[in-house]
């Protein structure tokens, strides 16, 4: 299993600026595998695939960035990866 992370900010001042690439990158990895099961868990959006025989999880936390990784660790947690 593997966890994919786009950083950004979260509200719409911030869509579609350099503040959310991140996202933007998770957005257009969830078109291309078409990934539209997207879920809201821990404090972030996420959505999960299988990739070559391996569970992906992509995720947006739903913090600003500096706290992003308060977000990270509850999936790392919860998923055990």
């Amino acid at each position: 299993m593997k966890l994919v992370v786009g950083l950004g900010n979260p509200g719409k001042e911030y869509s579609n600026t350099r503040h959310n690439v991140g996202f933007m990158f998770i957005d257009k990895l969830l078109e291309h595998y078409n990934c539209e099961n997207t879920k809201s868990k821990l404090g972030g959006l996420y959505s999960e695939t299988v990739i070559n025989g391996e569970k992906i999880i992509f995720l947006k936390p739903q913090e600003y960035i500096n706290l992003s990784g308060q977000v990270i660790k509850k999936y790392i947690d919860y998923f055990k990866i």
